[in-house]
């Protein structure tokens, strides 16, 4: 398929579920790009891994109770956020230890959860794989206001997060509230993962979390060329995915990862300073 048979697809109105998913898949990608530059500096990655599996037992709840799957998700995915932040302040248990914990037990209410449900073979891959046919119009309305509401709350929040980020003793020196960041950053995570999983999937998120941010990092020394260059990239992957994945009839959402797998790689090996091209230069 061409592009211009794909934007013709998208003008199709017996096909409105395929400008809906890519604004969806947009969208998300985007707040996942931001949010996911302070999951890359912190090097926390697991914990993008962790909301992720702790949002399932939400999304597992509505499903059964015919609820938002968006609401269910984003409460179970913040009091989880919450319990981590409080229990990893014991300082006789690491964090990726609590996190570790608290993730896979969410995870495993949401499989007896959902086991419950008629239909559920479906219904768990559709929750672990995403689904392009099945979003109603009104999580648009809900991806496109959190979407709002999480990139003026990183606006706010940007310098705390920053400091936090790079050294958190110094953050605390100058009497930042640390914990109430780690906060905030854990409920803006889950909001983006929660956004993005109706599309790329439960397991997959976290690639559209780090991998655009990833992909920055090694393309510029500026965090603010950062953080507008990995949503950019992920945007791009989501719609380079999304056109692959209906010309060919591939699982969207792990083309859409492939892709910014891809993409990766070649900054990998194709990056001005640190590529490792530019290193056999020198």
């Amino acid at each position: 398929m061409s592009p211009w048979d794909f934007l013709a697809d998208l003008a199709n109105p017996d096909l409105a579920f395929l400008p809906k998913a890519l604004a969806v898949a947009t969208m998300s990608a985007i707040m996942c790009g931001v949010i996911g530059c302070y999951v890359v500096l912190r090097g926390m990655a697991f914990i993008g891994d962790a909301v992720a599996h702790a949002v399932f037992p939400g999304l597992a709840v509505a499903f059964v109770l015919s609820g938002s799957l968006v609401l269910g998700g984003t409460v179970a995915g913040v009091l989880t956020a919450l319990l981590i932040a409080v229990v990893s302040q014991n300082r006789r248990l690491r964090e990726d230890s609590v996190i570790g914990i608290f993730f896979v037990a969410a995870f495993a209410v949401g499989i007896v959860v959902i086991s419950r449900a008629p239909g559920y073979a479906g219904s768990l891959q559709q929750f672990l794989f995403g689904s392009i046919t099945g979003i109603p119009d009104s999580d648009l309305y809900v991806v496109a206001g959190t979407g709002v509401l999480l990139m003026l709350t990183t606006f706010l929040l940007h310098r705390g997060f920053v400091t936090v980020s790079l050294d958190r003793e110094t953050a605390r020196a100058l009497g930042l509230r640390v914990f109430w960041l780690d906060v905030a950053l854990y409920v803006l995570v889950t909001l983006a993962v929660v956004m993005a999983v109706q599309t790329i999937g439960n397991v997959l998120v976290l690639a559209l979390l780090v991998t655009p941010a990833s992909t920055a990092r090694l393309l510029t020394e500026r965090l603010a060329v950062m953080m507008w260059l990995a949503p950019s990239i992920g945007a791009a992957g989501a719609l380079v995915g999304l056109y692959l994945s209906w010309s060919w009839d591939l699982p969207t959402g792990g083309t859409i990862v492939l892709t910014l797998a891809v993409v990766f790689l070649a900054a990998c090996l194709l990056a001005p300073r640190h590529g490792l091209l530019a290193r056999l230069a020198r």
